[in-house]
């Protein structure tokens, strides 16, 4: 186990930036998650960041936290080559992970689900595709 502590394994580097990522969609601070854990928030930071891996357990409590099911936090995980049909699309959905995990994707995640008028939705969406276009044409 002496190389874990030099380098952690890329999946619980995958699983603790899941957990960041739905930690920080929620608005929840690592003291809170760790709290609710009856742990400190350094412990938090360890998993996120990959450096200590989750236990089984531990993964099932913050899953139920975090409202998503376990499963969430291996979405996408390296090494899942024989992921089986209907996974085709999987990779293509690392976008929003990365989107999400920028503070501006999070900024405007947060402040576009709490505009309550579908009207006024259509029209941001139409805005920010307009916007896009015209970057691209530059």
């Amino acid at each position: 186990m002496v190389e874990n502590k030099k380098k952690p394994n890329p999946i619980d580097i995958h699983v603790g930036s899941r957990i960041r990522l739905r930690r920080t969609m929620l608005g929840m601070s690592q003291e809170k998650l760790g709290e609710s854990l009856g742990i400190t928030f350094q412990q938090i930071q360890k998993y996120e960041k990959g450096t200590n891996r989750v236990g089984a357990s531990r993964l099932q409590n913050i899953s139920s936290i975090l409202n998503v099911p376990v499963s969430f936090f291996f979405e996408d995980a390296p090494g899942e080559g024989g992921a089986g049909p209907g996974m085709g699309e999987a990779p293509s959905s690392n976008y929003v992970v990365d989107f999400l995990s920028s503070s501006e994707g999070l900024q405007l995640n947060r402040a576009f689900v709490k505009i309550s008028d579908p009207k006024v939705r259509r029209k941001l969406v139409d805005l920010v595709k307009a916007l896009a276009a015209e970057a691209e044409s530059e």
